[in-house]
């Protein structure tokens, strides 16, 4: 026994709860690798395999431990049930039209899954549709896709179970509203592209009984489904057998004219894609290509102009720009720009009633403008403020369409947008048990270590004062040219109220600025994401927004990854660490389901450059005997995207390692994956979370 625990006993005080940790034992096996000529011990190897009994016991054993921390934190209820207050309000989609019928999904509020509705005209009464909650006791089977025939006669239903990213396919009679017979199963990384009473759809070979969950997928196919028949009657339409670790996926045109196959291989470290296409009205006809092999650059069909394509493309243009193809001549000498590179980079296009949507981002805030599909400019689209937006969907022949704003004080609102006229009205507005005005965003800008300056969002309730003490959350994610937007979220509320502050900064690697701005922060380049971090903490402690024990560094999945390495670099500036899902084994994470996809942003061990600076910031691989945050390490058992053993692996040796008095826990939900699987789950992750933060702040 220690001389403090010692001296707390003599004392007659009660122990702090979280000094009394003891964690589960962990099994080390003497395992190596060895990496062009490195030798890298891997002792708690055992856990990757997620079905053995010892693995299990392993799992039950940590959550003990760690669900008798948090039990111990009196906010943590507090949190539960505010979190469910403040979200308990309607929450409804923009609609999508179909014939007569508009379609949206709509939560009543706390349903631990949104429930599809459909209305004949926009004043027609609703009618359900799908209800996701009755599929399961737990309302952990999620609704993952819904695709309407060109028609409206039929409905492609994907069903996901306990968080997993396989799902299964069904059909349904909307004429009728029964279900039919179909069944596809092994369905992953697919889309649904309707050609008349039939639809494309992707999927894996059917993987090892017991070895779901876990078992590298390879072997992409395409297949066409006949809606009435079974699956061992569908065609397979294509497959690469020579290229096992390619994405292979459909889209049709809206008048079905074209089917269109897109083929990446980021297994091979390429971060583009090929595109090919098939006119569908020819018999027998078969897939020509328009670019022949993935590359560097991506191609993305916008829409088809009679026999013409557009596509968006980074191709001779980092910040992306809009071209138009002929396909009885698709060299690329004769494409021709409909919509040049801009400043700002293009994060995507929306089609609606003969034009283009063109959606920017300015500083990390979206702008939309619009042109025809010769390239004519039409305007702007007028947004409430600095924030996101989405939508601009439908039929050429549509006249109206709808998009969604959001920022992180304004709520999602939904405003119906006259086509021709350029307009838009608030179409839906929901009612909150708080006031958002109550609560400010600001954006600043900081430099990394190497000058670049880089944006953040700080959010806080107004008045909050700036003296080093607020106990803040800095978020990140900085992978995967995904840009990490302002975006409205009610659970966030409860943290402002208790006078914390939230932070999001824009690191490299992400789409905010473009390609350059991914590029700068993927596979050799990885480190400045983690630089970007660092001096995001940096700034926010100089201008005494917080300080070290008052930060908390959070991210999810890439964002998790981040969370490792930073507190591996400098656990001096973050008093609590909240890594979730995160790829934590840089050296294996290509061995796992679709891991190897992950090789276009991070490289591969398996290349002597990239295994030297993988190796250099692998979460797992860099931990040391010192002195590390309160760190509250977040997975689930159904996680087949980040499987959970990257999490498992790196507790274990966290908890070996770490010297100092703060806890390592690890937190394994059950019947869950990569996103919480039910909205129940969610607000109990997001308590635990908070409570445990503050918690180890000091704050009470």
């Amino acid at each position: 026994m220690s001389n403090n625990r010692i001296l707390w006993l003599l004392l007659g005080l009660q122990l702090p709860a979280m000094a009394q940790i003891k964690y589960p034992q962990t099994r080390e096996v003497n395992h190596v690798d060895v990496y062009h000529g490195v030798s890298v011990a891997d002792p708690f190897r055992w856990l990757e395999d997620d079905t053995s009994e010892e693995t299990k016991a392993w799992v039950k054993a940590q959550n003990g431990v760690t669900f008798g921390q948090l039990d111990q934190i009196k906010s943590r209820d507090w949190f539960k049930q505010r979190i469910k207050t403040v979200s308990d309000y309607e929450k409804l989609t923009a609609p999508f039209k179909k014939g007569d019928w508009y379609y949206f999904y709509k939560n009543s509020g706390l349903q631990n899954q949104s429930v599809l509705y459909r209305q004949k005209g926009l004043q027609g009464k609703a009618e359900e549709v799908l209800d996701p909650n009755k599929l399961s006791t737990d309302a952990t089977t999620r609704l993952t896709v819904f695709s309407l025939s060109k028609n409206g006669k039929y409905a492609c239903v994907g069903l996901s179970k306990g968080g997993s990213d396989w799902q299964n396919y069904y059909v349904r009679d909307m004429e009728t509203g029964k279900d039919l017979a179909d069944k596809l199963l092994w369905v992953k990384v697919s889309g649904v592209a309707w050609k008349g009473d039939g639809f494309y759809y992707s999927r894996y070979p059917a993987p090892e009984k017991g070895k779901e969950l876990s078992t590298k997928n390879e072997y992409h196919q395409v297949w066409f489904h006949r809606v009435g028949t079974s699956q061992n009657q569908d065609v397979l339409v294509y497959e690469d057998t020579n290229n096992p670790q390619r994405f292979h996926t459909v889209s049709t045109s809206d008048d079905e004219k074209y089917a269109f196959l897109t083929i990446s291989d980021r297994g091979k470290g390429l971060d583009g894609n090929a595109l090919w296409y098939l006119q569908t009205a020819t018999p027998n006809a078969s897939f020509k290509p328009l670019i022949a092999e993935p590359g560097q650059y991506h191609y993305s069909v916008v829409d088809n102009d009679a026999d013409l394509i557009l596509v968006e493309t980074n191709d001779g243009a980092p910040n992306q720009k809009v071209i138009q193809i002929n396909p009885n001549h698709p060299e690329k000498s004769m494409w021709k720009t409909i919509v040049a590179e801009k400043k700002e980079p293009l994060q995507g296009v929306g089609t609606v009633g003969g034009r283009l949507f063109l959606n920017y981002l300015k500083d990390v805030s979206t702008q939309i403008s619009i042109c025809d599909y010769q390239g004519n400019p039409l305007g702007n689209v007028q947004l409430p403020g600095l924030g996101n937006a989405s939508g601009f969907g439908g039929e050429k022949e549509d006249k109206m369409a709808f998009f969604t704003y959001s920022s992180f004080n304004f709520p999602p609102t939904i405003y119906q947008y006259d086509v021709l006229k350029n307009q838009s009205k608030v179409f839906q507005k929901p009612t909150l048990a708080f006031n958002p005005a109550d609560y400010t965003v600001s954006q600043q800008f900081y430099p990394s270590k190497d000058g670049t300056k880089i944006p953040m969002f700080i959010v806080s309730k107004k008045g909050v004062v700036m003296n080093g003490k607020n106990p803040t959350i800095l978020y990140g994610y900085g992978g995967f040219n995904i840009s990490s937007m302002p975006t409205f979220s009610a659970s966030l509320i409860p943290w402002l109220e208790k006078g914390g502050v939230y932070v999001v900064a824009n690191l490299r690697g992400g789409s905010e600025y473009g390609e350059k701005w991914h590029e700068a922060g993927m596979k050799l380049k990885k480190q400045n994401v983690f630089d970007d971090f660092i001096a995001a903490a940096e700034f926010l402690i100089a201008k005494k927004y917080t300080s070290p024990k008052y930060l908390a560094a959070s991210g999810r999945s890439n964002g998790g990854l981040l969370v490792g390495a930073v507190i591996n670099q400098r656990p001096d500036l973050f008093g609590v660490a909240l890594p979730g899902v995160g790829v934590m084994d840089m050296l294996r994470f290509q061995k796992f389901t679709i891991g190897w996809n992950w090789i276009a942003d991070y490289g591969s061990s398996d290349q002597p450059d990239e295994f030297k600076v993988l190796r250099s910031y692998s979460p797992l691989h860099n931990i040391e005997a010192k002195k590390y945050p309160a760190t509250l390490i977040y997975t689930a058992d159904h996680d087949d995207r980040v499987v959970p053993a990257h999490s498992f692996k790196y507790a274990a040796t966290l908890q070996k390692l770490n010297t100092s008095d703060k806890p390592i826990l690890i937190r394994i939900d059950t019947n869950s994956g990569h996103g919480s699987s039910n909205t129940a789950k969610l607000i109990d992750l997001t308590a635990d979370m908070y409570g445990f933060t503050l918690f180890h702040m000091g704050i009470k």
